[in-house]
C-alpha cells in the first residue's frame, strides 16, 4: 500500500505517536503543496488529506509557512545526502560524477514531486525559503568541489565555481528529462550528462591556475 493509500485509509482521529503523526502530516502536506503550490494550498486541505482535524495539524505546526519549511528542510537534506552517498560510492572520480548525476535523476523521479518544492517553489520571495534553496545548491557544490579540485588541479574558488555549474547542470537536465516524459531512458540520459560533465573537467590542464 502506498503512502497516499495509507493516508486515505486511516480513519480520522486515529492516535499515532508524535513522530509518526508528524511524518504523516508532512506526507499529506507534500501532496497538497506539490499539487497546488504554496499560495493555493490551505491548512484545511492538508488536514483533510491527512485525515486529522485542523487543531491536530496546528499542534505540530503553528502555521502554513512553518509546515512548508519543515518539508523543505526534509527534502533539501535528502538531496544533500543522496549526493554525499553518490560521492562515497566509489574512489573513481569519473564514476563519482556519473553517480552524482544519477542522484539528481533519482531525486526528481522518486521524491513524490518534492523536487518541485526545492527547485520550482512559488515562494522564493520568502527569505527563509530562498535561504534554504540557495543553501542546498551550495551544500551539494561543496561536496563536489574537492573532486574537481583534485582531478583538475584547480584552486578552491575555481573548483567551487565549476562545482556549482556541474550541480546546476545536473538538476536542470534531470528536470528537463522528467518534463519530457522520460523520452530518453534514464540510464542513457544520465550517461550523456555525466559524459559532458566529465569531459569538461578532464579538459582542464593539470597545472592550470
Amino acid at each position: 500500500m502506498s503512502a497516499t493509500e495509507q493516508t486515505e485509509a486511516r480513519p480520522r482521529g486515529t492516535r499515532l505517536p508524535r513522530r509518526a503523526r508528524r511524518a504523516q502530516l508532512l506526507g499529506a502536506a507534500q501532496e497538497v503543496f506539490v499539487a497546488q503550490g504554496y499560495h493555493a494550498a490551505a491548512m484545511d486541505d492538508i488536514a483533510d488529506r491527512a485525515g486529522v482535524s485542523k487543531p491536530v495539524l496546528y499542534q505540530h505546526f503553528p502555521g502554513k509557512l512553518e509546515l512548508y519549511l519543515a518539508l523543505l528542510d526534509q527534502h533539501c537534506e535528502a538531496l544533500v545526502q543522496a549526493v554525499r552517498e553518490a560521492l562515497d560510492s566509489t574512489h573513481d572520480n569519473k564514476q563519482r560524477i556519473a553517480a552524482t548525476m544519477d542522484a539528481y535523476f533519482d531525486y526528481v523521479e522518486h521524491e513524490g514531486g518534492a523536487f518541485r518544492l526545492v527547485f520550482e517553489s512559488d515562494l522564493t520571495n520568502e527569505p527563509a525559503v530562498r535561504e534554504r534553496v540557495d543553501q542546498v545548491a551550495l551544500d551539494c557544490a561543496k561536496l563536489v568541489s574537492p573532486l574537481i579540485s583534485e582531478d583538475a588541479d584547480l584552486p578552491g574558488e575555481q573548483a567551487m565555481l565549476l562545482a556549482v555549474s556541474l550541480c546546476g547542470m545536473a538538476q536542470v537536465t534531470a528536470r528537463h528529462w522528467l518534463g519530457s516524459d522520460r523520452a530518453i531512458p534514464r540510464e542513457v540520459a544520465k550517461n550523456l550528462t555525466a559524459s559532458l560533465a566529465w569531459r569538461g573537467i578532464a579538459g582542464f590542464p593539470m597545472q592550470q591556475h
